[in-house]
């Protein structure tokens, strides 16, 4: 993504003011929000679309992040056409990386959408058994994953289960759960020094990371480390 990142603070320089940082709150409980730059967001935002695309499970939701990243790029393209003409070769390279972002941001979405509707059930389970400041869905995709058990349940009475006799008609949406496979093997790099990494099996092994080292392990073992931002699936 360095080719990214590069493109990304060119554009910066388009802005009016050559200011395109961005408040971004990270945490309700601090009045403070803070700032990062366009280049910071995208660097966030791509992260949280590989461990979104890797990770079996689905994760704390980015929507500060992408929100935000998305009010920069319309901001930016505001200041692409007031600045470079039709016939500018910039503007074709700007634009390039605009839809290159516009994508990472569509594609992280979908496979939000695309881990709720396959785990639904799992997924509306645990959200009710946590609280507000700790859900992993957006409110809208909290509604979405909602409607969509709902129609889910309606379709299967409708087309199934009421040409079944009544005995058999009794039915318990929680039976239909799927769960992700935590114990699935990820890609992944340490983004710092890593000590005493618990790798689960009959013996328990201890492992170390270093820094920017790279390897194959079961996700169970580090998906704390991924939440934390310590390990970045790749």
């Amino acid at each position: 993504m360095e080719e990214t990142m590069e493109y990304s603070e060119s554009i910066e320089n388009i802005d009016d003011n050559n200011d395109v940082s961005a408040a971004v709150d990270e945490d309700d409980d601090d009045d403070e929000s803070e700032i990062k730059t366009t280049a910071e967001v995208l660097t966030e935002v791509t992260n949280a679309w590989l461990n979104e695309k890797f990770a079996p499970e689905i994760l704390q939701h980015k929507s500060e992040y992408v929100d935000c990243l998305l009010l920069q790029i319309s901001h930016m393209e505001d200041n692409i056409k007031k600045k470079l003409t039709s016939n500018d070769m910039r503007l074709f390279i700007y634009q390039q990386e605009i839809d290159r972002i516009r994508y990472i941001v569509s594609s992280y979405l979908r496979i939000r959408l695309l881990k709720i509707e396959r785990y639904v059930i799992n997924i509306l389970k645990e959200e009710s058994e946590r609280n507000e400041d700790e859900r992993l869905l957006t409110p809208a995709e909290l509604q979405f994953a909602k409607n969509y058990a709902m129609n889910m349940e309606t379709l299967l009475k409708s087309v199934v289960l009421q040409h079944l006799p009544p005995t058999l008609q009794e039915f318990e949406i929680e039976k239909l759960a799927v769960s992700p496979n935590l114990h699935a093997h990820v890609i992944m790099k340490a983004n710092k020094k890593i000590d005493g990494v618990i790798i689960p099996g009959p013996t328990d092994e201890e492992v170390d990371f270093e820094e920017d080292s790279v390897h194959i392990i079961s996700y169970k073992a580090i998906s704390h480390y991924i939440k934390t931002g310590d390990i970045q699936l790749i």
